[in-house]
């Protein structure tokens, strides 16, 4: 299988609709983003340089089977992944790692055009095990915590992490935060703070648009406000 991996834009309709499709099957109702979040993502990163998003697909035989979305965070030097799946027909096959990889080195692009020598690290939500209301939840946990730990992320276990609600009528959930140390720097709590912070401030507030007493509120329930 060759993969050819392509950005996702607005004008190539046919791809966008082929990541759509794979979208919705691959989540959930309840934490899945409107369509539109997306297209929000990609109009805010155009004013919002150096900071960068990056929506891309994995394309074989001319069909999606892949896709990742993530943010470039460039004040803390960090990527924030907000979205991986692979089509469940080729799954096993090493292409979920493949798109993890595509993503973090474009993130690890943006980090050079920002000025750095390299990422620091690489950010991403996932679900507690302890929160799977199913075994068949259970078990999609725990392939999620392997698959990212083959990848060489890691639990940060220093703070109760909460994600804020996906619609301004939801309540927060809590998720944990695994960390890819691509530097291998040390990280500090502090450190970690400041990029929860602009995620929020990044993805939560400029593009979801929930209110700011909202995050605020998720921020406090932390510790971090």
């Amino acid at each position: 299988m060759t993969i050819i991996w392509k950005e996702v834009t607005l004008e190539d309709r046919n791809l966008w609709n082929q990541v759509m499709e794979l979208y919705d099957r691959s989540f959930p109702l309840e934490v899945r983003e409107p369509h539109s979040i997306f297209k929000k993502s990609m109009k805010y990163a155009e004013i919002s340089k150096p900071n960068a998003f990056h929506f891309i697909a994995g394309i074989d035989n001319e069909q999606v089977v892949s896709f990742a979305t993530g943010h470039y965070l460039a004040e803390v030097n960090a990527g924030f992944i907000v979205y991986i799946a692979t089509n469940p027909s080729v799954q096993n096959k090493g292409l979920g790692s493949q798109t993890l990889l595509t993503l973090e080195q474009l993130l690890n692009k943006d980090a050079i055009k920002a000025g750095y020598s390299s990422l620091n690290l690489v950010i991403l939500e996932t679900e507690k095990e302890e929160n799977a209301e199913t075994k068949q939840e259970q078990e999609e946990c725990q392939k999620r915590k392997s698959f990212f730990e083959r990848n060489k992320y890691k639990a940060y276990k220093e703070i109760e992490y909460v994600q804020p609600p996906l619609y301004q009528e939801h309540e927060a959930v809590p998720l944990n935060l695994l960390i890819k140390n691509v530097q291998k720097i040390d990280i500090t709590i502090e450190y970690i703070f400041q990029i929860v912070k602009y995620m929020y401030q990044e993805k939560y507030l400029a593009v979801n648009g929930l209110e700011k007493e909202t995050i605020i509120g998720c921020l406090q329930n932390m510790g971090l406000e």
